[in-house]
């Protein structure tokens, strides 16, 4: 975990395993149990955002309240970053509103990766087979227990 720390901050919520929900530098760490779902995952071509950019630009919202992780789940989702990267990026913009006709579409933290949720592998798959000729994409079926953590603990 002291090693993963010095990668990245969010390195340890991979280190664990099972899907989590984490407030802080990973001290506040709740293990939780999503809906599996499929997510096609969607980016423009040719484009890169700067995280950096993203954190240090003066118009980022910075007074998200915390909440529980029920409240989280019965409330609308929100990403403090997504506003801001499509009012700086309209090619975000304009995939997000693309997806959005198909599926629920959203930034994955400062993006360029968009997530578009789905219930079936087939449902994803439509979708990926028509997205625009500027964005490329893949499929990724949501897990709870990270299929590495599992192949280590059958080795054991």
């Amino acid at each position: 975990m002291q090693l993963g720390m010095q990668l990245g901050s969010d390195v340890p919520i991979f280190i664990r395993g099972y899907s989590a929900l984490v407030e802080g530098v990973n001290e506040k760490f709740q293990l939780i149990q999503p809906k599996e779902q499929w997510y096609l995952i969607t980016y423009p071509k040719n484009i890169q955002i700067s995280t950096k950019m993203i954190f240090n630009h003066p118009k980022l919202f910075r007074s998200t309240p915390c909440y529980s992780y029920k409240k989280l789940l019965n409330s609308p989702f929100k990403n403090d970053c997504e506003s801001l990267v499509k009012n700086q990026f309209s090619i975000i913009n304009d995939l997000i509103n693309w997806l959005s006709n198909y599926a629920p579409s959203r930034l994955t933290g400062t993006g360029s990766c968009i997530f578009s949720e789905f219930n079936t592998n087939k449902d994803a798959q439509k979708i990926l087979n028509i997205i625009p000729k500027w964005a490329n994409g893949f499929i990724a079926k949501g897990n709870n227990i990270s299929p590495l953590y599992k192949m280590l603990l059958n080795k054991h």
